[in-house]
């Protein structure tokens, strides 16, 4: 491998493990799910911002009119999208909420399948049903059912993160005229001050705990999960083949998993980790 493809694997590799981490810093932070996306997302937006305009010296959009709707819709979706993984988290374990999100590549070829009638061959139906039975061995109900009406709902969550964030990405086809970077600066930003009147209205901020604790992990969200990442990985994603940061992007849901497990001491069973490989397993193939 030559040294600049090793580097931007390293990047991208790094990257995956932050984003795998997540739901282990969600778990000490108290604080309402739509404020900490809110904050996610001003703070996350202004650091890549800032980095941006450090390393090119300028931030330019053309032909915004043409794009603009889209990009704010998918602003406000990934606002959403956080509220919706930050309360799975909160509801469910790690393991299980993160599995949950990664249905999302299943949302996408069933989908395009209508959107851009793409074929969906015999391959990617067979993976789309190895998912759909992990997802189910993911949620436990073969062991002793839901173990209450918060796991349902956790799993729920997930699901419709899943459903939002695969709707994102099929909508960011249409924003293909859009650097990267701009569009993920414009995207964050927006994800926070969309969802910051639900945030107003809906949520009592009186709980919102400012102890050292919250605020470094807190810190940790904004400027690591978001900003530092996000430059890893979008550095890294142009000097590497579309396939290989596809499969390494799988990083991220192994090692929330084994977190779960090993830190939170979340259990997950033999049907689980079946289910997890299955889920895993089957989004590696359609990725080949």
């Amino acid at each position: 491998m030559e040294k600049k493809n090793a580097k931007a694997c390293i990047s991208i590799i790094s990257s995956m493990i932050i984003f795998g981490t997540i739901g282990l810093v969600r778990k000490n932070i108290d604080m309402p799910s739509g404020c900490l996306a809110m904050t996610r997302g001003v703070v996350g937006g202004a650091f890549l911002l800032v980095f941006y305009l450090i390393k090119e010296k300028k931030f330019a959009i053309k032909d915004l009119g043409k794009t603009g709707l889209i990009l704010l819709l998918t602003g406000a979706m990934i606002g959403v999208n956080w509220i919706a993984l930050f309360e799975a988290y909160r509801y469910t374990t790690v393991a299980t909420a993160t599995l949950c999100y990664y249905m999302a590549p299943v949302f996408i070829i069933i989908a395009s399948r209508f959107c851009f009638n793409e074929k969906l061959g015999l391959k990617k139906l067979f993976c789309v049903i190895t998912a759909l039975i992990g997802m189910f061995l993911v949620s436990g109900i073969l062991n002793s059912g839901f173990s209450g009406n918060n796991e349902l709902v956790g799993i729920g969550l997930g699901l419709f993160a899943a459903l939002l964030y695969a709707t994102i990405i099929i909508l960011n086809k249409y924003l293909s005229s859009v650097p990267p970077y701009e569009k993920t600066i414009i995207q964050l930003i927006f994800a926070g001050i969309a969802i910051a009147p639900y945030v107003f209205l809906a949520e009592d901020l009186s709980t919102v705990s400012f102890d050292t604790k919250s605020i470094i992990f807190l810190a940790f969200i904004c400027i690591v999960h978001t900003g530092l990442s996000y430059i890893l990985y979008f550095g890294s994603i142009p000097k590497l083949p579309a396939q290989t940061s596809a499969l390494l992007s799988y990083i991220d849901p192994v090692v929330a998993v084994l977190l779960s497990a090993l830190v939170l001491k979340e259990p997950i069973g033999i049907s689980g980790i079946i289910g997890a490989i299955m889920i895993i397993g089957a989004m590696l193939v359609s990725e080949l």
